[in-house]
């Protein structure tokens, strides 16, 4: 009789390991180190201006960082491109929409749309029309014809619809009216239900704490707490310490 060695478990979707970076001489990230697992959504959360855009623009290729680890399924990404990047399968929705103002609704969805890359249930146009109607309602708008919240609806469409397997949000909700603000919440509980990665930023813990499944707490560029929704609605504490709140 022959023993059988356990499988591997397969890589983490996303895995930062020892990650340093910021802008020329300015240093904003230390040994940053975090996971995502596939169907699995993460809140990053911190205060203003503690690194938290700065990690996701490291991940995406937009600023390299100076030293350690990115891979995506086991890919190592530190090097490549950010197009390349995006095909391995990581959408971004930005943090202030940047929507194109000449490009209508449908154009928008039309032009950034890519099959599923494993032959999979796909985002399409339509499908997202059934995630967000006022868009359905505005497919023929030009982008500066929508409202601050259908232009962050769109967003969230555009980057839905390249199919990711990863998507990430940073402040998707940030100076929103409160109606629209829960129609974005409610999008984001969909996208949980249907198993979507996610890598969420945005300040409202509470809202954040009911959508994902784990944190990490970044506070001058370093994580200082990681752990499940559960711990951090546990721990006040921690809210006064790290998020101001």
């Amino acid at each position: 009789m022959t023993d059988t060695a356990a499988p591997e478990p397969p890589p983490p979707l996303l895995a930062v390991r020892g990650l340093h970076g910021g802008y020329g001489a300015s240093q904003v990230l230390f040994d940053i180190d975090m996971e995502v697992g596939a169907g699995e959504i993460v809140g990053l959360i911190g205060r203003n201006g503690m690194g938290k855009t700065t990690l996701v623009r490291s991940i995406l290729g937009l600023t390299p960082p100076s030293a350690g680890q990115v891979a995506i399924d086991g890919r190592p990404t530190v090097g490549l491109p950010p197009h390349r990047i995006a095909r391995l399968g990581v959408a971004l929705v930005p943090e202030g929409r940047q929507v194109f103002a000449n490009l209508s609704v449908l154009e928008h969805l039309s032009a950034f749309h890519r099959s599923a890359p494993d032959g999979g249930k796909a985002w399409t146009p339509a499908s997202v029309f059934a995630l967000f109607p006022r868009l359905a309602e505005r497919q023929r708008h030009m982008g500066d014809q929508l409202s601050g919240g259908e232009q962050q609806m769109l967003a969230i469409g555009r980057a839905l619809v390249t199919n990711p397997k990863l998507l990430i949000l940073d402040e998707a909700t940030e100076g929103l009216a409160p109606l629209v603000r829960e129609e974005i919440w409610r999008a984001l509980a969909t996208l949980r239900q249907a198993g979507h990665a996610m890598i969420v930023i945005d300040k409202y813990v509470q809202r954040l704490i009911a959508v994902a499944d784990r944190h990490c707490i970044i506070e001058k560029g370093r994580i200082v707490w990681q752990g499940s929704s559960a711990a951090l609605d546990a721990d006040r504490e921690l809210w006064h310490r790290y998020l101001g709140v």
